[in-house]
């Protein structure tokens, strides 16, 4: 065959080999003309039927109605539901406090009766006076109302840095009067599309705008004064410390900043040094870690807005579940700012006993003429060792030491959800969670717990009701804490915290003789106390909040309640492939039990410690040997004492190398 024909045969086949693959390819996929967009984005348009493997899911949360991905494409976590309904609660107040100036009043949904109900009862008086002048108003002297899903042109302008899905700004367009306008804004190119699809299907175009780009170039864009926004939201997966800088710059004069941070492991004081290159503080592993990462957030606020002449003021702090969420208002003033140092404060923590004690890292004294004098303070307020435990101390900080909350700001927003439950969800838990707040102490930072005093002892710990009246009989004040269901925050110094748990153990005594004399049980215990300490029960000791048994600590209502996966390009962590991982990492640091049979007659040869001293009164039933001893036995094995019974748990490593230990 010449060697043209087999080129024009081979050349031939392969072309008939194309075709047919080309035609098996085609016989499962949809007819049309592609779609450039959607090809692009991963998606198709809502009219055409998906591939099997593209599927998604609806969620109706609050007043809005969202469909996402079933793989982990588009980041979404029905834990947040609580985090996103304060986060209504708080907007939809602040947009009463700042319309109200302009004599705008707001129309929230269900709202107006039960207002109308609690005027008629306890305010008769005013309400016949307010209908008088309403009277006497010209039809074109009404005030001016703004609605939910209506444009206020004189309203809030709102921005979402990292919407992900847009559920958070379709709420907001749904559940909050008085906005001018949303922007939903993602980086990401399928959040985005996703976001455009969930707008309209809420009907909420008109207010809602979505845009995608870095979240920082964005807001670097609004420095100036009149493209600011009124409302900054930044609910990053991890720490905003990136975002921080360019929303103090954003955001409007007196607006509102609203700060979620899920790093807890960092701001919990597992990774200091990670902490002070996130939020320039340092952050310890105390009991108080909660309320101590919220004031380190609020620190670093407080810093990013001073390099701009701003400064932060707190509306409302919270620690909850595996996040803290912060609201401030930001403000400028050049006077102002030269407070800031005074406002903020370290910390010196024993590492024995855990006491604590706060040094202030300015100080502002009043000078002739009504003036302020700023100056540096002087320190510090602890000896090289603890005073009660004789310890070294660790240093943290600083962080945020001025008051949480705004008890006003906070009382406004729980009227409001107390007077309409059925507006949010999870309305209950932000009643209770609220309640707590209201009813801490503004001027005194963290907290101790009760398990902490008495484990650091070692004696029984006393009911809550009990040390909560021993401090109000001293004299002290004392209130619970958000952040901890066993919190005890006080204004009492640390010496007479210790006097009142030394009056504790003497009606609940501990055994001395167990105690090390280096150990700080030995050593708080080894001094008798100055302050008698009363126990007795006070009607005041027990706060409303736990009267009304209100829910203030909500435990995890299912599995794997946390911070879910981090969204990923084409959802390659889908959730089934997610718990397959989990269930094959469990209990990967666990030995298999060991035989009993195996074990007790690996323990019978060890000679006992007690029969050869002749005070072994078990016999046979002794789990260690009492045959004589060899010399080889004396050589090689520990005596040791013979225990009630024998444990249950398997032997270490070492437990041939010392039976019998505990």
């Amino acid at each position: 065959m010449s060697r043209a024909r087999i080129v024009l045969w081979l050349s031939l086949t392969l072309r008939s080999a194309r075709s047919f693959s080309r035609a098996r390819f085609m016989e499962g996929q949809p007819q049309g003309p592609p779609n450039p967009a959607a090809m692009e984005n991963g998606t198709e348009p809502c009219g055409e039927e998906r591939p099997p493997e593209v599927q998604e899911t609806t969620v109706t949360e609050g007043a809005a109605k969202i469909v996402f991905p079933s793989a982990n494409e588009v980041f979404y976590n029905p834990v947040q539901e609580f985090n996103r309904d304060l986060t209504c609660a708080v907007i939809t107040e602040f947009a009463r406090i700042q319309l109200g100036a302009k004599g705008i009043q707001i129309k929230v949904p269900g709202e107006k009766d039960v207002q109308k109900v609690v005027v008629d009862l306890s305010e008769q008086e005013e309400d016949k006076a307010e209908l008088k002048e309403g009277a006497n108003l010209a039809p074109g002297d009404q005030p001016r109302t703004a609605a939910v899903r209506d444009i206020c042109e004189e309203g809030l302008r709102v921005l979402e840095g990292l919407a992900a899905s847009g559920l958070r700004s379709i709420r907001f367009a749904l559940e909050v009067p008085g906005l001018r306008s949303v922007v939903a804004n993602d980086a990401s190119a399928r959040a985005v599309d996703l976001m455009h699809r969930n707008v309209q299907l809420n009907d909420v175009a008109h207010l809602v705008q979505p845009s995608q780009a870095d979240a920082r170039m964005l807001m670097y864009q609004h420095q100036k004064a009149s493209e600011r926004f009124d409302v900054i939201d930044l609910d990053p997966y991890g720490s905003p410390a990136p975002f921080l800088d360019a929303a103090v710059q954003a955001v409007s004069e007196g607006g509102l900043l609203c700060v979620t941070c899920t790093d807890m492991a960092v701001l919990a004081g597992n990774s200091g040094e990670t902490c002070y290159s996130k939020y320039g503080a340092m952050a310890l592993k105390s009991r108080a870690c909660h309320e101590m990462a919220l004031r380190i957030v609020l620190h670093s606020l407080d810093l990013h807005a001073n390099c701009y002449q701003r400064f932060v003021v707190p509306l409302l702090s919270i620690s909850a579940d595996f996040y803290v969420r912060v609201f401030v208002r930001v403000f400028t003033g050049q006077a102002k700012v030269k407070a800031s140092a005074s406002k903020q404060a370290l910390v010196f923590q024993c590492v024995g006993c855990g006491a604590f004690h706060l040094q202030r890292l300015g100080k502002a004294s009043g000078a002739s003429g009504g003036r302020v004098k700023f100056s540096a303070a002087c320190g510090p307020p602890v000896a090289p060792e603890c005073e009660h435990c004789g310890q070294r101390h660790q240093l943290g900080g600083p962080m945020w030491a001025e008051p949480l909350h705004d008890l006003d700001f906070v009382g406004r927003v729980l009227e409001a959800v107390s007077a309409h439950p059925g507006r949010f969800h999870t309305a209950e838990r932000i009643r209770g969670v609220l309640s707590v707040v209201a009813e801490e102490l503004l001027d005194v930072p963290l907290y101790y717990t009760l398990d902490q005093l008495s484990s650091t002892i070692h004696c029984s710990t006393p009911s809550l009701l009990q040390l909560r009246s021993a401090l109000l009989h001293a004299g002290f004040r004392v209130s619970l804490s958000h952040a901890c269901k066993n919190a005890v925050k006080t204004d009492a110094p640390s010496s007479a915290l210790w006097d009142i748990m030394r009056c504790w153990e003497k009606e609940c005594p501990v055994k001395r003789e167990r105690l090390s004399e280096t150990s700080p049980a030995f050593r708080i215990l080894s001094v008798e106390p100055r302050l008698q300490a009363n126990f007795t029960i006070r009607d005041d000791a027990n706060p409303s909040s736990r009267q009304r048994g209100l829910k203030r600590f909500q435990a995890n209502p299912e599995a794997n309640w946390g911070p879910r996966p981090r969204a990923r390009p084409g959802g390659k962590a889908a959730g089934e492939a997610l718990e397959e991982r989990r269930k094959l990492l469990q209990n990967k640091r666990k030995e298999p039990d060991e035989d009993l049979a195996q074990r007790a007659a690996q323990l019978k040869t060890f000679p006992c410690k007690r029969f050869k001293e002749g005070t072994c009164q078990r016999g046979d039933q002794c789990c260690y040997s009492h045959s004589p001893l060899t010399p080889k036995a004396t050589a090689e094995s520990t005596p040791t004492d013979c225990p009630e019974a024998p444990d249950q748990n398997p032997l270490g490593p070492g437990a041939a190398a010392g039976p019998g230990e505990d």
